[in-house]
């Protein structure tokens, strides 16, 4: 099955409070896109591995993404190196996306800028001929996507540009309220974490309004990018 987008999350649920409402914008305009997770989130201090597949495959339905993979790498632990790249790039040759988005470029969580590494170098990795990976037996095509994009997370990054997901805010948070584990919930016994508060889950929809006040619209979502945009006219621009 060829994506159109494929967004990778260093943990279930990275992409939903990243990306969600540019996935379910891009979903309703007739794009096939997937979510790759890098790893099962097992050292979240709330919940389980397996509670998080649960949320993560409830997320999925919600967002109506054409796919779901979790690549099961050691959440915490993961590297940049040769082993993780060819996985990453075995799946980038299955889908061949045009698009991928991935983790911001630097982050509060030790994996988040880790696995935006991983995904981009394996991105340009995958152009390469002579590497070459097997999937059901059978030799891959080399695959390169045309862009390599990045979410915002925990830090406040300038974004490089940002897309209008008026519309598409109550299906993100949706999403994200899959998560029951990990996020606010007065009534949890479990521990605190730094994104279990309110404040937290109130911030991802104030931080999209204020994106959206600074171009005009109700609601938008951030992404830094690795080259120049380009447009093919100033009309193209909102």
């Amino acid at each position: 099955m060829k994506l159109d987008i494929l967004a990778f999350g260093a943990h279930p649920d990275d992409v939903e409070l990243g990306c969600a409402a540019t996935i379910a914008k891009e979903i309703s305009l007739g794009k096939k896109v997937g979510i790759v997770d890098l790893t099962r989130g097992e050292l979240g201090t709330r919940g389980t591995a397996e509670i998080r597949d649960e949320e993560a495959a409830k997320a999925a339905e919600i967002l109506n993404v054409s796919v779901r993979e979790n690549l099961n790498f050691r959440d915490g632990f993961f590297k940049n190196n040769e082993k993780h790249q060819l996985e990453v790039i075995r799946l980038i040759r299955k889908y061949q996306p045009d698009i991928v988005i991935c983790n911001a470029i630097d982050d509060r969580h030790i994996d988040h800028e880790k696995g935006s590494k991983l995904v981009s170098d394996a991105c340009f990795l995958s152009g390469l001929q002579k590497i070459e990976t097997s999937y059901q037996n059978k030799i891959q095509e080399a695959w390169r996507p045309k862009q390599v994009y990045h979410y915002i997370q925990w830090k406040n990054i300038e974004p490089d540009f940002v897309v209008d997901v008026t519309g598409f805010m109550d299906i993100k948070v949706k999403s994200i309220l899959a998560y029951g584990s990990q996020f606010y919930d007065p009534n949890s016994d479990e521990p605190e974490t730094p994104i279990t508060s309110k404040n937290f889950l109130d911030s991802v929809k104030y931080r999209a309004q204020d994106l959206g006040r600074l171009i005009g619209v109700e609601f938008a979502e951030g992404f830094t990018v690795e080259r120049y945009l380009a447009v093919s006219d100033l009309g193209k621009l909102i």
